[in-house]
């Protein structure tokens, strides 16, 4: 790329947009990240930010967008009716959301309310999760499905549900759940609907492989699954067993495995039929991917498919096996999640520091004339890299470096000299960097010197809390700049957190073609820099951990108008510090009063005095109800620019107010965690 012409197409390509954000993000013309819910609306995502920190809130902050949540329930349900009626098929497409995937208030009222026209449901996978379930609007038909291992209670709370009106269907995961099915169904006198869950002998593909297969942790198996049939022709109940539901796995990278899966499940469908079941609904469960690199292929964070063409080929095959065999054709049914959600929220990370190898030396200090003689040769090697000789330098160049650190572990080199040869040798590597930059071959030694060279950017965040699926699974997320992206992003970075831990670090990032070790980024100046995580609205926000005693972060949920308008109809505030000490056993009277006791004796023993025995407690008290993360009230806050006119969360010249203050004006709603 052309670093004096670079222009936000050229930023797009870099940070491969078009492709990951299917439409949902561009890069505008002038080079700001803009969310893009639907046909003619679009917002900037810096002047959100902006809004929120111009009214006092203190990031990390998710920006949520319902909007694009119910869009990804509009796709998704369109593409099966289109596939639908392409084939001529006789049945039709119901989807359900399993709230595993993220069971926030807002996301699950957006997707009831999106599929409220296309019999959209909700899957449970707990007691908790069903009492939230059963509390919402569906359409009548929409499908309650209770998935997971059950207990009494669980089965008598979904049986209440098919009281109350519900299309509420319990899936059998293990042979012993049907006798406590029927057990309490006559107890309470409620027709249950079942399902059942079979093992397929098809697996997914990518990270989550193991899911399915004759291992899998939850189904039956083909014996199993005809005892079922037996046992409630012997109750008179084998009306009642309506669904098959199977699963291969999470975030299936190959198309070609569901299809094989769907033949699978459809053949064991028309085999219930076979044997007198009823069946209504064929479950394909879920799996339905999300590119998180953009680069349509196999490999583990992508897909080498379209939601249009998971539809259409899942009708095909249903609709083939069936007409084979004879069968009506089913209701089918996915449980799409992390498709859903994945793209609704983005976590933005302040970047509050930067610090590399050499960053803090304006000029490598050439040696004295008392320098030992591995730093003059090392001084030497820097004054005649040329592009024919790069590679025999960095040869001799790392070996000087490894013989100084042995003799100033033996006491022969002095701390200035090991200073001044480390500071050579990192010189040396700049140097080679900018004469391999563009070789078609670089050697295998120097294939990870940008990722040495690299600056580390200190973002307020912790990864285990908000990115947790990075952490334990190396699950990659686009992070974008968003802003300045009209500016050649220089520097090459890797991400840390505040974390008091080594693992809190991101040196993973998206690429076409391979993953990348450093992301692109601009040098951080006085103005705030901010780094978008996208794609992070599916699982993250249940997984994350209070690992230091960081909380959930805040949270905005936005809602897009026309003209580059944008409203705040809701903000959460992040988690307070005492909530965090709270949930691991202490209470707030507790602490208070053992450092009013210190701070008294401390005042009697002369070392401090009335003043400062305020002010101490009343710091103490402040951080107590604070933010969990890091907070600079005046930190390049003299430099953000003034919220893009349009907002409407509140006037741009409103007054500064404390974190822990009122709601602010024009804000719709509020709630304190």
């Amino acid at each position: 790329m052309n670093k004096r012409n670079f222009k936000p197409a050229d930023a797009a390509e870099l940070y491969q947009v078009p492709n990951w954000s299917s439409g949902w993000f561009r890069v505008s013309d002038q080079g700001q990240l803009e969310v893009t819910p639907a046909p003619g609306l679009h917002a900037p995502l810096r002047a959100i930010v902006d809004e929120i920190v111009d009214r006092g809130e203190s990031l990390p902050v998710i920006l949520r967008f319902p909007q694009v949540v119910a869009g990804r329930v509009r796709h998704l349900n369109e593409a099966f009716r289109k596939a639908i009626g392409e084939y001529g098929y006789s049945g039709h497409y119901q989807g359900v959301f399993p709230i595993k995937v993220n069971q926030r208030r807002a996301v699950v009222e957006s997707v009831a309310a999106a599929g409220y026209e296309y019999m959209h449901g909700l899957e449970a996978g707990s007691k908790a999760e069903l009492a939230l379930c059963l509390a919402q609007k569906l359409h009548p038909d929409a499908l309650l499905c209770c998935n997971g291992f059950k207990d009494d209670g669980f089965i008598k709370l979904a049986l209440w549900g098919r009281s109350l009106g519900k299309n509420v269907v319990i899936t059998i995961e293990k042979f012993s759940e049907l006798d406590r099915i029927l057990r309490q169904a006559k107890v309470l006198g409620v027709r249950p609907a079942i399902g059942v869950r079979f093992k397929l002998h098809a697996r997914g593909s990518g990270q989550w492989e193991e899911s399915g297969g004759d291992a899998a942790k939850f189904g039956l198996n083909a014996y199993e699954l005809l005892r079922v049939v037996e046992r409630l022709r012997e109750e008179n109940m084998l009306d009642t067993l309506v669904m098959l539901h199977t699963h291969i796995g999470s975030q299936i990278t190959d198309i070609r495995r569901v299809k094989v899966a769907v033949r699978e499940a459809t053949q064991t469908y028309a085999g219930l039929i076979a044997a007198g079941a009823q069946m209504k609904y064929l479950n394909v469960g879920g799996g339905l991917g999300v590119d998180y690199d953009g680069s349509k292929t196999t490999f583990y964070a992508s897909m080498n498919y379209t939601i249009d063409e998971y539809a259409a080929d899942i009708v095909y095959t249903v609709q083939e096996v069936c007409k084979a065999r004879a069968v009506p054709e089913p209701v089918i049914l996915s449980e799409s999640g992390r498709a859903l959600t994945a793209h609704h929220a983005v976590l933005v990370m302040p970047v509050v520091d930067v610090t590399g190898p050499t960053r803090d030396i304006e000029e490598v200090p050439p040696p004295t004339e008392e320098s030992h003689q591995i730093v003059r040769d090392l001084a030497d090697i820097l004054e005649n890299i040329t592009a024919r000789n790069y590679r025999e330098m960095y040869n001799d160049a790392a070996g000087d470096k490894q013989t100084l650190h042995n003799l100033f572990d033996l006491g022969y080199v002095t701390l200035d000299d090991r200073a001044r040869g480390e500071a050579l040798f990192h010189a040396i590597l700049r140097k080679i960097a900018k004469l391999v930059q563009n070789e078609k071959y670089v050697p295998d030694e120097l294939e990870d010197l940008q990722q040495v060279l690299a600056d580390k950017y200190i973002c307020n965040f912790s990864l285990f809390q908000s990115l947790p699926d990075n952490w334990a699974i190396g699950a990659l997320f686009p992070i974008v700049p968003l802003d300045r992206l009209d500016e050649y992003p220089a520097r090459q970075a890797t991400l840390v957190d505040i974390t008091c831990d080594s693992d809190g670090k991101i040196e993973k990032f998206i690429d076409l073609r391979d993953v990348k070790a450093t992301l692109p980024v601009h040098e951080v100046g006085k103005e705030p820099y901010y780094l978008g995580a996208f794609l992070v609205g599916a699982y993250q926000d249940v997984l994350g951990s209070a690992h230091n005693l960081f909380g959930k972060v805040s949270e905005a949920h936005v809602f897009v108008r026309p003209g580059g308008k944008f409203t705040i109809d809701l903000f959460v505030r992040g988690q307070k510090a005492r909530r965090m000490i709270e949930s691991m056993g202490y209470e707030e009277p507790m602490l208070r009063d053992s450092i009013e006791d210190q701070v008294d004796a401390a005042r009697r023993a002369g070392t401090l005095t009335p003043a400062q025995e305020y002010e101490l407690l009343e710091d103490y008290g402040e951080e107590l109800l604070g933010y969990t993360y890091l907070e600079y009230e005046d930190a390049g806050m003299e430099d953000i620019p003034a919220p893009e006119q349009g907002s409407d969360m509140a006037p741009a010249d409103a007054p500064k107010v404390a974190a822990d203050k009122a709601p602010k004006a024009g804000q719709k709603d509020f709630i304190e965690r």
